[in-house]
């Protein structure tokens, strides 16, 4: 076949594709030196949120690198029907994540390879890749440590298992501090206006009787709206009083709360791609894994919600976040000094007290976090980013990174971008 008859073929190829989406048929694009099966996979993910854009993603990054997939996806809900076609779909494999018992019938009675990206909850029957909630907690819970916190609140769900595990991890975290955590529990509906005041009257009363400043770990991105919501009802400021992160950092959410609201973000990208990575060995013959496959949370996207210091210490909490905004400028102690009319003494002593570290550590700790995310989502050289996160030599970065982290900046980078084991 010539070159001009190939692109002939493929061209009607493609409009019988485009002419029946719902049912594709299976292709196998000819070539000189090998045949590709051109796979057919659905996507049952939602759109409407920003982790489930963040999942397609992942799936297309994977299907550009590593598979020959012809993909149909729509415009959904979490809560979503079954989509009307995938009753007589006659496709090779789905990629779902199930927000109800009717998604999880539907998926099953297809009968292709399967992996679920949300709940082990429903979808028994399928593999599953999802977010490691233990990580969850335990990054927030850290988060709050770090900014000087002592007194912890967490607004939970018991709707699914997900959620508890971060409610688990998050108070387990904190006991292991030596702190104690106050718990406000989501229960009943909120749909109609009554419903939704006697529900922020209670979320009122249970910040003001907090003791403060306190830190509170909303389970999801619309509770984390909701509380700030209470807090303005309250009378209660933010973060000045009450520090709020929520869970999943969507765009919408966190962006339209007044204030912003810092949250956790989730590596749905990497879910994405590993789920496709599973699904494409499962329509190839392989075996779908036993266990769960959890990937861990990226870290917390700090915003105005939880954007302070938790000191009565004016000049101490001026020099923290002096520190936290030119760390990675290459500052020295003298630098803060100069910036805050503070002595050495009582800056090395209010750091001490409030985060158990010096103010040197505290810078290092800074850069060597800048580092990490530079390695994660740039290509800048060890060098570049050495001198980007604030390091005066190459050399010192490298010893820190590895004392710090427990391998080499080359080893960490390499162990974020490729694949997990499956």
């Amino acid at each position: 076949m010539d070159r001009h008859e190939s692109r002939i073929r493929f061209c009607v190829i493609l409009l019988h594709y485009i002419a029946l989406p719902n049912r594709p048929i299976r292709l196998s694009l000819n070539t000189s030196k090998e045949t590709v099966v051109l796979r057919r996979v659905a996507l049952i993910i939602e759109t409407s949120r920003s982790y489930g854009r963040d999942l397609l993603s992942g799936v297309k990054r994977y299907a550009a690198e590593q598979a020959s997939w012809s993909m149909f996806v729509e415009l959904r809900d979490l809560e979503s029907e079954p989509p009307p076609w995938l009753r007589n779909w006659d496709g090779d494999g789905i990629l779902t994540r199930s927000g109800n018992p009717a998604i999880e019938r539907a998926v099953t009675q297809v009968g292709v390879p399967t992996v679920e990206l949300r709940s082990s909850r429903l979808a028994k029957r399928f593999p599953f890749v999802g977010v490691d909630n233990h990580a969850v907690g335990k990054l927030a819970a850290s988060h709050f440590l770090e900014l000087g916190y002592e007194h912890f609140g967490i607004y939970r769900l018991d709707t699914e298992q997900f959620f508890i595990d971060r409610r688990n991890s998050f108070v387990d975290h904190l006991r292991a501090a030596g702190f104690a955590c106050e718990e406000f529990h989501q229960s009943g509906a909120t749909e109609k206006p009554s419903q939704w005041e006697r529900q922020q009257a209670r979320l009122c009363q249970w910040i003001q009787q907090l003791p403060k400043p306190a830190a509170i770990l909303a389970c999801t991105d619309q509770l984390g709206c909701w509380l700030l919501d209470a807090c303005r009802r309250a009378d209660v400021r933010v973060p000045e009083q009450i520090a709020v992160v929520g869970v999943e950092n969507d765009e919408t959410l966190t962006t339209i709360s007044t204030p912003t609201l810092s949250s956790v973000q989730l590596d749905g990208h990497r879910i994405g791609y590993q789920a496709s990575r599973l699904l494409d060995r499962m329509m190839s013959g392989g075996k779908p894994r036993t266990t769960p496959l959890l990937v861990p949370p990226i870290g917390v996207v700090t915003r105005q919600s939880s954007d302070i210091v938790a000191t009565s210490d004016p000049l101490l909490a001026a020099a923290i976040r002096f520190i936290r905004q030119h760390a990675c400028e290459g500052i020295r102690i003298a630098n803060v000094l100069e910036a805050v009319p503070l002595s050495r003494s009582q800056l090395e002593r209010g750091c001490r007290e409030l985060l158990q570290r010096s103010p040197n550590q505290e810078i290092n700790r800074i850069r060597i976090q800048a580092a990490k995310e530079l390695l994660r989502d740039t290509e800048l050289s060890i060098e570049g980013i050495a001198e980007r996160s604030g390091f005066t030599t190459q050399q010192y970065f490298v010893q820190l990174f590895k004392k710090h982290c427990g391998m080499t900046a080359t080893a960490y980078r390499r162990s974020i971008r490729e694949p997990m084991t499956q």
